[in-house]
């Protein structure tokens, strides 16, 4: 098969799992076989630096969404694209109606990454949503949970979507945590004095860190440990206003967003997931690539999926800070044995999500596309 162009589409390639995702697609994608065209819009994205060189990257001279429509659409034509790759709802419509509206053969491929709906107008809307995506040739959906609820809620044929998993880049963790380096302000907290939990995630209500703080909170009165929280969010000032009403706030460090957060949790004791509800829960895989031992709420679909129903980390109840204090506490208190074996089978689940593996499915998905679109044309 001839080399064939895949224009892949995202909002920025900035901090977040779908950027992480795209990055690790398109940086692994066989190139022998398929020629990547990355595009966004008129963003600086932290992750722009990991991208690889031979990668034509252009940026829409626009930021609003809707205005990216049309020059996607002439930049499709322009380019010869034959497949469009993209993620999230918001874009995945942009993506398929920037290819209609360039009048080629070119074919969309939309991935699906969230557990959406719930309420009588999400779902509505996603039934808009879902009608649309019956325009693209393939929906991909990163877990079994997702597709259940895009088959639900979005309308979409089951026999329509393939389920991928998010691909995490071990080589570049494995490189993170070798030659990283934390912040030197930072080196106090992992002084070995006290035991380490670290969580990482935007500081939002889907994350919950109240519920881990709640839990921190009745740990420490057990333990001498400390909980790093890595990433930004609107809830911030509250969640430090929580730690001070509890008088843990000498206890508790918010590090913002860190650019290498794997060195940091491979220094951790353990890592948590407080989550209400993660489509996948990225950086759980991300975490057990770094050898540290999870505990993660049994959030679906995602967290439960990757932990194969705590086969690779200890489950609690969602919102639960009593079940979760006990799990915490539970895994601080392993044997030397006992956390051995748990860290050793979290490193074997998490190769099963390496990039190399992942973006084979990726491409066979893409290959069977193009199979399709060249049967039609001959048609």
């Amino acid at each position: 098969m001839e080399k064939k162009k895949v224009l892949f589409f995202i909002y920025q390639l900035g901090a977040g799992g779908a950027a992480r995702t795209m990055l690790n697609i398109v940086n692994h994608i066989d190139r022998e076989s398929f020629e990547p065209i990355l595009v966004t819009l008129d963003y600086d994205g932290s992750y722009e630096s990991y991208l690889n060189k031979d990668i034509k990257f252009i940026k829409l001279q626009t930021k609003r969404l809707r205005s990216a429509i049309l020059p996607l659409a002439k930049l499709i034509r322009e380019e010869k694209v034959d497949l469009v790759f993209s993620t999230i709802p918001n874009y995945n419509i942009v993506a398929i109606l920037a290819r209609v509206l360039s009048f080629t053969r070119a074919k969309n491929i939309v991935r699906e990454a969230a557990f959406l709906g719930g309420t009588t107008a999400s779902n509505m809307k996603l039934r808009l949503v879902g009608f649309l995506y019956k325009l693209a040739s393939r929906v991909i959906s990163l877990s079994k949970g997702v597709k259940e609820n895009i088959t639900n809620r979005y309308k979409v044929p089951s026999e329509n979507i393939t389920v991928i998993y998010n691909p995490i880049d071990i080589d570049v963790i494995k490189q993170h945590v070798r030659k990283g380096q934390i912040s030197p302000d930072h080196e106090k907290i992992f002084d070995g004095q006290s035991k380490v939990i670290i969580t990482a995630g935007r500081l939002v209500n889907d994350k919950d860190q109240k519920t881990l703080i709640h839990a921190f909170s009745k740990v420490q009165e057990k333990l001498n440990v400390k909980l790093v929280i890595l990433g930004e969010g609107a809830l911030e000032a509250d969640l430090k206003k929580q730690a001070k009403e509890l008088n843990i706030d000498d206890h508790i460090f918010f590090l913002g967003f860190r650019e290498n957060p794997y060195i940091y949790f491979s220094k951790a004791d353990l890592f948590v997931l407080s989550s209400l509800r993660e489509g996948f829960g990225h950086v759980l895989a991300e975490a057990l690539a770094t050898g540290v031992p999870i505990v993660s709420t049994n959030c679906k679909p995602g967290a439960v999926e990757v932990l194969s129903d705590g086969q690779y980390g200890r489950l609690c109840e969602i919102g639960n800070d009593r079940d979760m204090a006990e799990k915490m506490y539970e895994v601080l208190t392993l044997s030397d044995r006992e956390r051995f074996v748990m860290i050793n089978n979290g490193l074997a689940r998490a190769s099963e999500f390496d990039a190399k593996e992942i973006v084979k499915q990726y491409e066979d998905v893409f290959r069977e596309t193009l199979k399709e679109q060249r049967l039609v044309g001959r048609g």
